[in-house]
């Protein structure tokens, strides 16, 4: 099998995988969610994984993270937050590598190119480290340009890793965050 042919394939099981992880996450119920929380620090990070593995449709990650700060330790909520975080973000990423970018006509992607190719891995970073709805358009742009995965990984990982333990440390009650507060108490 050609070289060529090999990364076709490879591009359109990383798409399958992506529509996948979406659709699985959308289709949790309240009592699977219960029990994934009940598995402590491991659920944390699955729960992480599976909101931050879709693409473009913001799953409601950060509010477990926030919850869990208040249940648990909120510096190992943050971290097992973050590492399931970086680790779901590999679908934006496998998005782009897959050369099915349906938003590569938009300008916030063509931004995020520029950026991407400008900044690299600091991109990511500070993309990362806030409440991004948006994100994903930057793990696509860098799945896009073939940067390394293990590079994109690192820095998502400080920056996921970094807003979940702010997001625990808030669910805990160490300082305020009105915008999540507000959202959580509704």
């Amino acid at each position: 099998m050609s070289k060529e042919r090999r990364l076709i394939i490879a591009r359109i099981i990383a798409l399958l995988v992506v529509i996948g992880l979406s659709v699985y996450v959308f289709t949790l119920s309240d009592a699977e969610i219960k029990k994934i929380e009940g598995l402590g620090y491991f659920g944390i990070a699955l729960l992480a994984f599976l909101s931050n593995a879709t693409v473009l449709i913001p799953a409601p990650g950060l509010f477990v993270v926030f919850a869990m700060g208040a249940r648990f330790n909120p510096l190992f909520v943050g971290l097992a937050g973050g590492l399931g975080g970086a680790l779901g973000e590999i679908s934006g990423y496998l998005a782009g590598f897959s050369g099915q970018a349906i938003i590569e006509d938009y300008k916030i992607y063509q931004r995020s190119v520029g950026w991407m190719k400008k900044h690299g891995g600091i991109t990511i970073l500070g993309l990362s480290i806030i409440p991004n709805p948006v994100f994903d358009i930057t793990g696509i742009a860098a799945g896009a340009l073939k940067m390394p995965l293990w590079k994109f990984l690192i820095w998502v990982w400080i920056g996921v890793t970094t807003k979940m333990t702010y997001i625990a440390y808030a669910g805990a009650g160490a300082f305020s965050l009105p915008w999540l507060t507000q959202l959580f108490n509704e």
